[in-house]
């Protein structure tokens, strides 16, 4: 097999496409927002439907990436997700871009597993840690596809021609994927679809995924808030802030599988939830900018690669099949995504924000405390006794 072809590529490839297509999808928001007229109660629920999509979709992808193989289902949705997002683009009404949502988040939401499943599929075949760099290349898709949504809205590229262009752009990076069927197991005896609560040490884990997930979908849309309203920061020194953050986290995600290789998966959760923890006391006590950006930094330094560990033990449980494993810790995560800004929201109207981002302080801990339930570097091990 060439190395053209190689699984980490071609899985590394899914998942920058994906990030690729969301980060086109969110960066014309404002732009649909204003062609449709939407209100912002319209796009919030509009928003909150492209998430059940996906979080409905999930224990189904499970099924699928257990019965019919995690390598192929991943081809089938990228190639399936285009035209769903095409389909966003040609919404003439709410109730169609309701419609197309819906669909483009549980395609994208299905993928997500799929992808995930393939992963682990490929780190347990090469016995040593490769998720984070996996999430890494998704972060990096992100940011082109937002990228090059900015500039195609500095033209005013109507969003319909650039969802097309885009997709057309990254179809042909689906061909470094189509590396042979069999590399990738199926298991005929899998569990229906339906979602299943996690239990055991994978509940511990679910936790985990819960608690990063308020913390990082907080930061994304409460950081810069925060840093004009209690830091009285501007605009421009406020969207720094989410920035270092980003940039924090993709940078310690490339360098995240050789940490994991060297302490192992559970001092590496140790770890981030250290650095979470400084960065959110920095956070809750600064009185200037730069010890703000310090927050945010470690912040981002901590929540980076918990979730790239959460989908390995999970895909590597021995409670569930992989797929439903997945598929567990997935809802539990996207429910974080979800509840995490307006939990915020609502604690701030109660006693203000600066005081409610102590609860970062509280989440940071839990990731410290269930630590020990990642064992990812036994799973390896013996993945690696297998295949040699």
């Amino acid at each position: 097999m060439s190395e053209r072809h190689s699984p980490k590529l071609a899985v590394s490839v899914v998942f920058l496409f994906n990030g690729a297509l969301f980060g086109a999808w969110a960066s014309r928001i404002p732009s649909l927002k204003q062609g449709l007229h939407l209100s912002a109660s319209e796009l919030g629920m509009l928003l909150l439907l492209l998430a059940l999509g996906a979080i409905l979709a999930f224990p189904l992808a499970g099924y699928l990436s257990d019965r019919l193989g995690a390598a192929r289902l991943s081809k089938v949705l990228a190639l399936m997700v285009c035209p769903a997002l095409v389909m966003v683009g040609m919404a003439s009404n709410v109730l169609y871009l309701a419609t197309a949502l819906f669909l483009f988040g549980a395609l994208h939401g299905a993928l997500d597993i799929a992808m995930n499943s393939w992963a682990s599929e490929v780190e347990k075949s090469l016995g040593r840690s490769t998720m984070s760099f996996f999430h890494a290349m998704f972060s990096v898709g992100a940011g082109i596809g937002a990228g090059l949504g900015s500039l195609s809205a500095w033209l005013v590229l109507p969003y319909l021609e650039f969802f097309i262009l885009i997709v057309l752009i990254l179809l042909p990076l689906l061909r470094l994927c189509w590396i042979p069927w069999q590399f990738h197991k199926t298991d005929p005896q899998a569990s229906k679809g339906g979602f299943q609560l996690p239990r055991g040490s994978l509940l511990v884990i679910a936790l985990v995924a819960l608690c990063c997930a308020i913390g990082e979908g907080a930061m994304a849309d409460w950081s810069a808030v925060f840093l004009t309203d209690v830091l009285n920061s501007d605009h421009g020194q406020a969207a720094m802030g989410y920035a270092l953050f980003s940039v924090a986290m993709v940078a310690t995600r490339l360098m995240g599988d050789g940490l994991v290789n060297k302490i192992g998966a559970s001092h590496t959760v140790r770890f981030c939830g250290g650095a979470a923890l400084l960065g959110s006391l920095l956070l809750l006590t600064s009185q200037t900018l730069y010890q703000a950006y310090a927050g945010l930094l470690l912040l981002g330094v901590g929540y980076s690669i918990v979730m790239p560990l959460v989908y390995a033990n999970a895909a590597n449980n021995t409670q569930m099949k992989a797929g439903a494993g997945l598929a567990s810790v997935a809802t539990f995560g996207y429910g974080g995504m979800l509840l995490g800004p307006p939990l915020i929201g609502f604690i701030a109207e109660w006693i203000g924000l600066r005081q409610t981002f102590a609860l970062f302080v509280l989440l940071a801990l839990a990731v410290v405390a269930g630590a020990w339930a990642f064992n990812q570097e036994k799973t390896l091990a013996c993945a690696n006794q297998t295949n040699g």
